[in-house]
């Protein structure tokens, strides 16, 4: 075998074809992968621009082996291992080179496709240079020929269409030099190991011991034998005393994490965690010789895992007012604030500042993060702007002002601090339960209700609280009636509930979930006013519960706001007078997969603003991306409609055919195809509550009554038929071995589910969640993409395939990746072939279970 370090501009040049194997795994990257490799390319840019002549960034290896020479003189490789690296370059190649077209660059555009993705004078599979797995061939084929399909469900399609979005977003901003430097990173600058084997070598043996089930030495690991190796006389000594203890105190994790932080927090603020060994070494191999000034490093490093492990748990920390903002930075999730709160820890521990100084800088830090949600600001960039922190501390002056200074300074983009009032009209616009974490949306919650300043402070661990709406998200036509009170000209109750109910103004904590419900205000009254907390007793002070008593509330929790976290120094101007809502808007028709579409009002209620606006702003929008897909809320083209960039001509609807949606006699399109706020949001990354993840990763305690509420759920509102049809379904599947939970939602939900994974990894499969009350049942493909082995996707298209070809059953293949559904009406009608797809199913996971390798023990590390 040969090895030799390249590019990927140069691997791929020249007449020749990377095929994957069969035996090789489909394309698996998901969002955080492509987010990582984003972030490095980004950097990588950022450096270009600023004439900073970095080292480029390592991606890693391929192993090719030499398949034979084809007609024409073309070179084909059999990719042995690299395929998800190549592959995704490619897509990201080929998203390139759309932009460009779209630009009018045809020279450009041609380059990339003639040096990159195409064999130009070969015909048929020959002339893709990159030729995938069977299972994605169609869809990556899709993309790089343009055909309609291109960019459709599944991972290669949702790659694309993410290289798509991070282009289009990244020109907006810095303009098309940006792209160029975007290329030139991409093809010259990601270093890649290609391992070449002789002809005659057994590939598939090569496969397997690449992939075999060691776990390989981590970057801490390469550090600490680095370390010892240069401490001959005194390193059993030292590692005893230092290193051991160290190690005990934070895990490996843990380890890998400290390293990294200790460059970040000594100035390097472009340190990566994939290569702190390298950076690290080449901080230290001056100290090579030096046996004591090592052996102070590593008496450095403990001491900063000390303090590592006060950010990590805060109960560490004796300062009580450094320890509750510490706590409320740990609930609040995330590692960005780390390199802030350690530096501060290093000055505290020093005597180079006080405890309360080092709390009123991470105040401030808290204060950016919980802004840009309320704003619903992407968090892409804020680590980058966190690691740049620790430098600003070691100014002249108080940490606090050094931080608040820094982040106040005139920004664009992922650095924006937004000003008291985008926080107010933020908080009464936009729907907080569609934005961020629902830990984050709890801990904001949370933090408004401590600011009341109750006599008996809830004990938030034990009341067990969840963020819950007062008007309901699925209310009883007497609350229509009351909003109808309040609607004015050409104004609908539906469309009012649409626009306040996720909105800061009508959300609250509460242990009384399922009591709650949709039931009327009136009802709902009684809960609130005995309830411990005190925004809960405020809220059942009204006699009525609409949109004034909604919106008065979001000024009240406005005002509270913008005391709790505030903001950059006045007179700062950071952002543009755009809206950040139709920024919202076209980073998510970006995500919109070929093959479906969405509505007016969908994308309203998950942007904060009203379908009209919507219509009005999609209409005028010159280039807006995809804009064809949005269609009035019962699936026709809206009337009027214009396109506004040069990418696609004729009768919409017959794109939108070509690219899968179908159309009734009616010209109205599938519902099955449509793409609710839910789907939309979590398109483009959005965590929302849901709860098939809360019923089926809870524990089974308490199953019986959950079981019983579900039961009567189900009887109350569906037919016997169909009641004893789902009652079947599930006392099947606990015969062949599965069993149920329960979603603790209003809606007691019903997960038949499977353990699998073994003591070492549990976790839970199941493949639909039942709703009793709206009578659907969910096929769970969006959880299933990330459990082996549905994450592997033409396991889960056959499943998909199972369910459709049952009468009744039309899942859409456009929501590969989403959660669509089928009424539970079914289960009546076709009970026996609705077991035969659970048996189905169960038997997969047996079968992978099977071939599962038995881990008996942890590998040793030399």
């Amino acid at each position: 075998m040969h090895a030799q370090e390249t590019t990927f501009s140069k691997l791929v040049q020249g007449e020749q074809q990377f095929q994957v194997p069969l035996y090789q795994r489909t394309y698996s990257w998901q969002r955080e992968e492509l987010r990582q490799l984003w972030d490095d390319v980004q950097e990588l840019v950022e450096d270009r621009q600023e004439g900073r002549s970095g080292s480029g960034h390592f991606l890693g290896s391929v192993v090719l082996a030499p398949e034979r020479v084809v007609a024409g003189g073309m070179q084909r490789w059999l990719v042995v291992d690299g395929q998800q690296r190549m592959t995704t370059l490619m897509l990201a190649f080929t998203a390139l080179r759309d932009h460009h077209r779209g630009q009018g660059s045809v020279k450009k555009a041609a380059r990339i496709n003639d040096l990159i993705l195409v064999n130009t004078y070969q015909d048929g599979h020959d002339s893709y240079r990159l030729l995938p797995t069977q299972a994605d061939r169609e869809a990556y084929t899709a993309c790089v020929d343009s055909l309609p399909k291109a960019g459709g469900a599944g991972n290669v399609g949702a790659a694309y269409r993410f290289f798509v979005a991070a282009l289009t977003e990244g020109a907006e901003s810095a303009g098309e030099a940006w792209v160029d430097a975007v290329e030139s990173v991409l093809g010259d600058c990601l270093s890649i190991v290609a391992i070449t084997a002789a002809e005659g070598d057994n590939v598939y043996r090569i496969f397997e011991s690449i992939n075999n089930t060691g776990v390989g030495l981590s970057q801490s690991d390469l550090l600490r034998n680095y370390l010892f190796m240069c401490l001959p006389t005194r390193g059993e000594d030292v590692y005893r005393k230092r290193w051991l203890p160290m190690q005990e105190l934070l895990g490996p994790a843990h380890l890998e994490l400290l390293v990294w932080l200790d460059l970040v927090v000594g100035g390097n603020s472009r340190a990566r965690q994939s290569e702190i060994y390298r950076d690290q070494k080449k901080r230290l191999e001056p100290l090579s010789g030096d046996e004591a000034a090592l052996e102070a490093e590593i008496a450095r490093f403990s001491l900063r895992a000390d303090r590592l492990m006060r950010i990590l748990e805060p109960e560490r920390e004796n300062d009580a007012t450094l320890r509750s903002v510490l706590e409320r930075l740990s609930r609040w999730g995330g590692q960005t604030h780390y390199p802030l709160a350690l530096h501060l820890l290093d000055l505290v521990d020093e005597d180079r500042t006080t405890a309360a100084e080092a709390a009123d800088t991470l105040a401030f830090a808290e204060s950016y993060m919980v802004r840009r949600l309320f704003a619903g600001l992407s968090t892409t960039g804020s680590n980058r702007v966190f690691m740049e922190l620790p430098k600003e501390l070691d100014k002249d002056g108080s940490p606090a002002e050094a931080v608040r200074r820094f982040l106040s300074r005139p920004r664009t983009g992922a650095r924006v601090w937004p000003g008291d009032d985008e926080v107010r009209e933020a908080i009464r616009t936009r729907p907080l339960y569609k934005t961020g974490r629902s830990n984050q949306r709890f801990q904001i919650l949370r933090r408004l209700e401590e600011s009341y300043g109750s006599s008996e402070p809830v004990d938030y661990d034990k009341a067990q609280l969840t963020v819950e709406h007062v008007l309901p998200q699925s209310p009883a036509q007497q609350w229509f009636d009351l909003l109808a009170e309040e609607a004015g000209d050409g104004e609908s109750p539906q469309e009012i509930h649409n626009l306040l109910v996720h909105t800061l103004g009508n959300l609250t904590l509460s242990g009384e979930n399922a009591r709650l419900s949709n039931h009327p205000f009136h009802r709902k009254q009684e809960l609130l006013d005995s309830s411990a907390l005190r925004m809960n007793q405020r809220i059942a002070a009204h006699e009525r519960w609409g949109r004034t008593e909604i919106l008065a509330r979001a000024e009240e929790l406005a005002d509270r706001a913008v005391a709790l976290w505030p903001g950059p120094l006045d007179g700062v101007v950071q952002s543009d007078d755009e809206w950040a809502g139709w920024r919202e808007l076209r980073e998510i028709l970006l995500a919109v997969p070929a093959g479906t579409w969405t509505s007016y009002g969908e994308l309203a209620a998950l942007i904060g603003t009203s379908a009209i606006a919507v219509g009005n702003h999609v209409a005028a929008r010159t280039g807006l991306h995809c804009a064809y897909r949005v269609l009035t809320a019962d699936g026709r083209i809206a009337g009027g409609f214009r396109w506004t960039d040069d990418r696609h001509s004729g009768d919409p609807k017959v794109v939108l055919e070509a690219e899968g949606v179908p159309f009734d006699e009616n010209g109205r399109a599938s519902k099955a195809h449509r793409l609710s706020s839910a789907d939309l949001a979590v398109l483009v990354g959005k965590d929302l509550p849901d709860q098939t993840s809360a019923g089926a990763d809870a524990s089974r305690a308490g199953g019986d009554e959950a079981g019983t509420r579900f039961e009567t759920l189900l009887r109350a509102n569906q037919t016997p038929e169909v009641v004893e049809g789902v009652l079947a379904a599930l006392r099947f599947w606990e015969e062949q071995g599965g069993h149920q939970v329960y979603g603790k939602a209003t809606e007691t939900s019903c997960f038949p589910t499977v353990d699998a994974g073994g003591p070492r990894s549990p976790r839970a499969l199941w493949p639909i969640g039942i709703y009793p009350v709206s009578g659907t049942a969910e096929v769970v493909f969006q959880y299933l993409k990330r459990r082996p082995p549905f994450d592997d996707e033409p396991l889960r298209r056959a499943l998909m395939e199972r369910f459709n070809a049952i009468d009744g059953i039309d899942l859409a293949e456009a929501k590969l990746d989403l959660r669509p559904s089928f009424p539970l009406e079914v289960f009546a009608a076709h009970g026996e072939e609705i077991r035969s797809v659970l048996e189905w199913f169960i038997h997969e996971v047996a079968l992978a279970e099977s071939r599962r390798p038995i881990d008996d023990g942890d590998p040793a590390v030399f």
